[in-house]
């Protein structure tokens, strides 16, 4: 990817639902040459009729799977993305929300719950769930983070049963993928050069983000490399950037291989269902593209990696799902598996922020200004190079495994507040306009910073479900976030902490304190007392996006196990599920990092499994 000339015109830019006033960016930043190796691939338009394998979905796990296999050059390999290649504002990391609600974004809204009560500050009591559509999935829509988890999580899934998922034996996969370019990680044991996924520091950092470091060793918490032999601790943010830029799971693995002649890569092509032959061995799929029903059969096996709304969905609509569920809406049951079950995610609490005194904050007025779009364009450097997120901590609060290596809340460090861009955030989050107007719009000329608190091992679980037999109607989203109490109090006490956090000398050398005016709804409780942050929680639920578990791996006696341990669905020949959705529990922390390292141990198990 070379940088073009950079006009001087200054353009309005409509990205999702914000109005955001761009210098030059838009209009010739980037120029592709097809045969370059750091250019998007083409579309391909002309199908085979039958392909050796089929993988359904092109984000984090289904572009990993279609570089590896398509290293077998005798083999066939057809990836088919329901959307686009990404665009120019995603490839900017402070632009990392502005995807959301585009026509990147299968633009997923939550349903209320019957028995627990969240996202009651949202529009309709509902949370956006934002998931890619588009080439490289959600690592195109994501805040780049690099966190691959506990290595308990892993060792927890080998317990499971699920023979061959332990930390030992996933740390390798980890290490394949990964080009990390900073010097002071490149020697250490888990770290490594030289894979496809760039993972590296932002470039820029605001003052405060050292301020966050040093208030992690007042409260008792070393400053580590979060991804190597201990997790607990506080450290600088590590991402998918390279050279300032995303460093997406598409630009990563299929940019570099996309003329390969062995690798057909269909876009705006949605899949609708599964076919399968009476032996119930899968034998192609059905997609929709330019309005017309098409088919295209397989010789060995279909792969989704379509995420954890979309690969559940995909299965019901084939007839592998709760035989309850399918018969109420008249789908043939060809498998009776708990398909949509066990739906978790990182919840935590948004608009937990902090106001200083200095002008050391990113705020909308102070990026829209021509020297720093040209030390961008020019030097792929200055702020437009951080994706907001600067770092991160992994804490332990009173309910934690006494051991301390393993902690049940994480922090992301955010030198900006909800204000901090105008309305735009507010819109993306689908924050109510009364919400927006009581609580942040008094910010609009204040300096601030937030911490988002996020509950690390949730006990409340959710599912998925189809709401139609139709393919385009989106499917039932239920989190159930809250519904059980120990959740509600493991945030609180992290919520308590993170209020410490500003109470440091680190940061009241800035006269760092909490932003205090309430929640509509919460304002009967005195603020920062148990009953106050409660009520919050529920009002201004945050997800950080990770949803996984909804076609969950375990053992042939797990009775609410989808695919068994080499990701093969339970009761049908030739489909596999490679996703985040295979996950039995969900991880400790980001979830992008860990769904390419199934996509990349996948790859090596189906290599293995067809004797390559």
């Amino acid at each position: 990817m070379t940088i073009g000339l950079v006009s001087l015109i200054t353009t309005t830019s409509a990205v999702g639902v914000g109005l955001i006033p761009l210098v030059a960016i838009g209009l010739s930043l980037y120029r592709y040459d097809e045969m370059d190796p750091e250019s998007p691939p083409k579309n391909i338009r002309e199908l085979n009729r039958i392909y050796d394998f089929i993988i359904v979905g092109g984000g984090s796990a289904g572009a990993v799977i279609a570089s590896r296999l398509s290293e077998v050059s005798n083999w066939s390999i057809l990836l088919i993305e329901a959307g686009d290649n990404e665009n120019e504002i995603s490839d900017i990391p402070i632009f990392a929300g502005y995807s959301q609600l585009s026509e990147l974004d299968w633009k997923y809204q939550t349903m209320p719950s019957m028995t627990s009560a969240y996202c009651l500050a949202m529009v309709g009591d509902r949370c956006n769930w934002p998931r890619g559509k588009v080439l490289g999935g959600s690592s195109v829509l994501n805040a780049m983070v690099y966190v691959r988890g506990n290595r308990l999580d892993y060792d927890k899934w080998a317990r499971m049963g699920n023979t061959g998922w332990s930390y030992e034996e996933v740390l390798p996969y980890f290490l394949k993928s990964e080009d990390n370019r900073n010097p002071y990680l490149q020697k250490s044991p888990y770290h490594k050069t030289g894979g496809y996924l760039t993972v590296q520091e932002p470039p820029w950092r605001s003052p405060l983000s050292i301020a966050f470091l040093q208030a992690g060793q007042e409260l008792g918490y070393e400053n580590r490399d979060i991804n190597g032999e201990s997790q607990t601790g506080f450290m600088i943010m590590q991402g998918t950037i390279r050279r300032g830029s995303r460093c997406s799971s598409a630009k990563a693995f299929l940019w570099p291989v996309k003329n390969r002649p062995n690798l057909h890569i269909a876009m705006k092509a949605q899949v609708l269902k599964v076919l399968f032959n009476a032996d119930k061995r899968a034998t192609g799929i059905e997609f929709l593209r330019d309005g017309l029903k098409q088919t295209v059969r397989v010789r060995r096996e279909i792969i989704l990696s379509a995420g954890a709304i979309n690969s559940p969905q995909l299965l019901m609509l084939s007839g592998i799902g709760p035989k309850e569920h399918l018969e109420e809406l008249g789908i043939p049951v060809l498998s009776d598996l708990r398909v949509g079950d066990n739906l978790q995610d990182h919840v935590g609490l948004g608009g937990l922020s902090f106001t200083v005194d200095e002008p050391i904050t990113l705020k909308r007025d102070r990026l829209q200004t021509l020297p720093i779009l040209l030390n961008y364009a020019i030097n792929n450097k200055g702020p437009l190079t951080t994706p907001g997120i600067e770092a991160l901590a992994f804490i332990n609060s009173k309910y934690a495994d006494p051991s301390g290596v393993y902690p049940d809340i994480q922090f992301h460090f955010l030198p900006s507040s909800i204000n901090s861009d105008g309305e735009s955030v507010s819109k993306f989050i689908g924050l109510r306009d009364s919400v927006y107007n009581t609580v942040f719009k008094p910010l609009k000329n204040a300096d601030s910073w937030t911490i988002l608190p996020l509950l690390l091992k949730p006990k409340s679980s959710g599912w998925v479900r189809l709401k139609s037999r139709n393919p385009l109607i989106h499917p039932d989203i239920i989190p159930n976030y809250f519904s059980h109490k120990e959740d509600v109090d493991v945030l609180i006490d992290g919520i308590q902490i993170a209020m410490a956090v500003s109470n440091t000398s680190a940061f009241r050398r800035f006269n760092s304190r909490p932003y205090s005016i309430k929640l509509p709804g919460c304002q009967r409780f005195p603020f920062a007392t148990n009953e106050y942050w409660e009520c919050a929680i529920r009002q201004f639920t945050f997800t950080m996006y990770h949803p996984v578990g909804t076609c969950k791996m375990g053992p042939r006696n797990d009775p609410t196990a989808v695919v068994d341990p080499k990701l093969r669905v339970y009761g049908v020949k030739g489909l596999r599920v490679v996703d985040a959705s295979i996950m039995p529990t969900i991880v400790n922390g980001n979830t992008n990092a860990p769904v390419i390292m199934i996509g990349e141990k996948a790859s090596d198990i189906i290599k293995k499994d067809w004797r390559y």
